[in-house]
């Protein structure tokens, strides 16, 4: 029986660099982070119309992040299959110790562009 690997996915971290005028702050991309074992999976037709109504946005892909991994996805970009994604959800993150894979977070992606 063959075991279930993801693939490497970068993650372009937001870095704060100041403040504007009024004080909210801005960001740039960081240097790319390689992170291994992330599970990539095109998103189904009707879970598809039920982000699509919840977030207002079109999920192309869900991605399932590793146990352990510490990086902020929420609004991260990230690359993967030749193409930068921007990570629009909310995380969907289950508790480590009840669940017997090794991944337990789980996130919408779309195309950035």
């Amino acid at each position: 029986m063959a075991s279930i690997k993801g693939i490497t996915v970068k993650i372009l971290p937001k870095v704060q660099i100041g403040l504007d005028e009024f004080n909210a702050p801005i960001y740039e991309d960081g240097k790319a982070i390689e992170v291994e074992n992330v599970l990539v999976a095109p998103v189904g037709s009707q879970e598809n119309l039920d982000v699509t109504n919840l977030y207002g946005k079109k999920a192309q892909y869900q991605i399932a992040i590793p146990k352990g991994d510490e990086h902020t996805w929420t609004d991260a970009i990230v690359e993967f299959f030749g193409y930068r994604w921007h990570v629009f959800s909310l995380s969907q993150k289950g508790i480590e110790k009840m669940i017997p894979l090794e991944w337990n977070d789980k996130y919408y992606v779309e195309r950035y562009e």
